[in-house]
């Protein structure tokens, strides 16, 4: 641990908007693992406007602290990094984002689903903890009802394939054995009174998604729009959420489809390596092929997730990186739902809960290739988002809990854990030609969203290989079926990922090019001084920041 720093005015602030955020959040508590977290957050628009009045209340303390208070640097970054991330949540408040906030991955119904798969089950207490969580359910869904149909009677729907999308999710939570009777059917060894009420819970949880469907068909899918595209003005809100920092889009589109030329060429290259003759995309296949790169099972998934992760650590500890103890764990999950997602949870505050990398496998996939997927561990666990959140959340003598704990910013977090994906290549982690080109593929991919979501959401002309003209869904499909490597179950739900989630997508490569940037010119200014470690110590030790925040922070 580093000396312990007596904590500010500035601190003062950040602590008091957690304890006060946590109260408006309980899926928050939830998240990180706190005790005591009761009932479910309220999504109704008194609910959302109670969270508004929090970030702007505390906007103005960051003002007034700052004019009357001494800073040091740790209170620098706090102030700017506060008020990039606060700044945003206004402005998405009053833009009316989150009252129509509806879409496949990140909406308050896949919220409140998901936080489920964090709460601990091994005691009475737990699933008592459980059933009170349960029973808040309802309420939570139809405050989201609620804030939903004010949206719409302001004008402001999903466009129609997202809220098609989002019923067949409700209805799957609210057919008789979802995700809500399965988390019961775990509690055997419960008293009974507590088993029948996780039971009424659970019945009374898929009653409130059945509720939640039928409003969708009824209220809200006939004003649905059919456009997709958000336009330029809502997607530099969304980008600036997302990244943290603000870039020129025409720039950004051109030098996607430059990023994505120079991987395809380097990947036809390594493609000729491994097999001479052959095509691209016949040696993908016959990777895929390859009985000694094939899992059979989940199990086996995660069982050889666990391996590499694991051995991750053991070697990139000995001289790359400066690696707490605690952080030195790692568990590797399946998670109970099936959208095909993987996903990093961090560590609570006392790391009594480890850090965990989710895999949700979709239903009927049984095989797993390993020559895509070891990049994939290396993003989610060491160096990417578990050393990355881990070294965040260690820190707790210089960061207060904010910065440790609230702060995400997906530019940032995503950006490095692909920017650790190349740094894994460079260290030699991935020699072996079928691993490395599931590097590329991984970069290729995120090189490829970059190109869709930019030239998708501002309506931009696409490229000659899709004959030009604007953007379209069908356009869009045919980019990524000629340029990833992907199941097409996969493929199909990062489609509607990307449409109804603008801006996130592209925030991963856009992130590792910010971060690479800051990375070299720390370099060129230092010349033969340069440390390359130290430089990860001190950005990670930073947490997780806008990219604008970080630049700045780096500079000084």
């Amino acid at each position: 641990m580093t000396q312990k720093r007596t904590p500010s005015a500035v601190d003062a602030v950040a602590e008091d908007y957690v304890d006060r955020s946590l109260a408006l959040s309980p899926s928050l508590a939830l998240y990180l693992g706190l005790d005591g977290a009761k009932g479910f957050d309220d999504f109704s628009p008194a609910g959302l406007a109670a969270s508004n009045d929090l970030t702007v209340e505390t906007l103005a303390k960051l003002d007034e602290v700052e004019r009357t208070s001494e800073l040091d640097e740790v209170d620098r970054v706090t102030i700017d990094a506060m008020r990039d991330r606060l700044g945003v949540d206004r402005d998405h408040f009053e833009a009316g984002n989150r009252h129509a906030s509806l879409n496949v991955i990140a909406s308050p119904l896949q919220d409140i689903r998901d936080a489920f798969d964090l709460m601990p089950t091994a005691s009475t207490e737990d699933w008592e903890q459980i059933a009170t969580t349960l029973a808040a359910v309802p309420a939570s869904v139809a405050g989201y009802r609620e804030s939903l149909g004010l949206a719409a009677e302001q004008g402001r729907v999903s466009a129609r394939i997202q809220v098609e999308k989002v019923i067949e999710q409700a209805r799957a939570l609210a057919r008789p054995g979802s995700n809500f009777d399965a988390l019961v059917a775990g509690a055997a060894a419960v008293p009974e009174t507590l088993q029948s009420t996780l039971n009424t819970g659970a019945e009374a949880a898929r009653a409130s998604f059945d509720e939640l469907a039928d409003f969708l068909g009824e209220t809200l899918l006939p004003q649905a729009p059919e456009n997709e595209a958000c336009g330029r003005d809502a997607y530099a809100l969304h980008s600036r959420d997302f990244l943290g920092a603000e870039v020129d889009f025409d720039e950004t589109y051109a030098w996607g489809l430059e990023e994505l030329a120079r991987i395809d060429a380097e990947q036809r290259e390594v493609a000729e390596k491994i097999a001479p003759g052959a095509g691209l995309f016949e040696v993908m296949e016959m990777l895929n092929q390859d009985p000694e790169r094939t899992l059979h099972g989940s199990e086996a998934l995660r069982d050889w997730m666990q391996r590499v992760a694991d051995e991750a650590i053991t070697e990139l500890g000995k001289s790359h990186f400066d690696i707490p103890e605690p952080v030195r764990t790692i568990e590797c999950m399946i998670a109970p739902s099936a959208t095909g997602g993987i996903y990093y949870t961090g560590p609570t505050d006392d790391f009594s809960r480890p850090g965990r990398m989710w895999w949700s496998v979709p239903e009927g996939v049984t095989e797993f290739a390993t020559w895509q997927e070891k990049t994939t561990v290396y993003h989610e666990g060491v160096p990417g988002h578990h050393l990355q959140v881990g070294q965040a959340t260690y820190v707790s003598d210089t960061l207060n809990r904010w910065r440790r704990l609230m702060c995400w910013v997906s530019g940032h977090g995503e950006g490095w854990a692909l920017y650790a994906e190349k740094l894994m290549a460079d260290l030699g982690f991935l020699d072996e030609p079928g691993d490395y080109l599931g590097m590329l593929d991984s970069q290729r991919l995120r090189a490829a969203r970059v190109v869709l979501d930019i030239g998708f959401h501002l309506g931009l002309e696409a490229p000659t290989s899709l004959g030009g003209g604007i953007w379209n869904r069908e356009k869009a499909w045919q980019f990524l079926t000629d340029n990833v490597a992907m199941d097409r179950s996969f493929l199909a739900f990062e489609l509607d990922r990307y449409l109804g989630w603008p801006g996130q997508a592209p925030s991963y490569k856009i992130g590792q090019r910010l971060w690479e940037q800051f990375r070299d010119e720390a370099a060129a200014e230092a010349g033969a001084d340069f440390d390359l470690k130290a430089f990860h110590t001190k950005a990670l030790g930073l947490g997780s920041v806008g990219l604008d925040v970080l630049g700045r922070a780096m500079r000084r």
